[in-house]
């Protein structure tokens, strides 16, 4: 009888574990930046968004890949959040007073590639 008891709480938990699973998305998209210290505010700042468990940004390609609880935090939000850090995405523009405040090496509006 122990054993039974213990299996079935074993397979509840296995299935409640497999259910939480199917709410994460995994998502990647283009975020301005252009240096280490962009990828360490985008990073930081987007692994706090509530529902965030996951996020690599790339510097040369500018690509952010994460995953998130869908049932926490939308991608819209994620977008806006990120845009609140200074760094536009393909969604939201960074408010220009946020950008202008974000060191010079950051500043990837006046890069200019010839």
């Amino acid at each position: 009888m122990k054993y039974l008891i213990i299996l079935s709480l074993f397979v509840s938990s296995f299935c409640f574990s497999q259910e939480s699973n199917s709410k994460s998305q995994k998502v990647s998209f283009n975020v301005k930046g252009v240096c280490e210290m962009c990828k360490d505010r985008i990073e930081k700042g987007t692994i706090k968004l509530k529902g965030v468990k996951y996020v690599n940004w790339d510097i040369i390609s500018n690509n952010i890949s994460l995953i998130y609880n869908s049932k926490k935090i939308n991608l819209d939000d994620i977008h806006k959040g990120i845009s609140l850090l200074g760094h536009s995405t393909d969604k939201h523009t960074a408010p220009s007073e946020i950008y202008n405040n974000l060191p010079d090496c950051c500043m990837y509006e006046t890069l200019e590639i010839h």
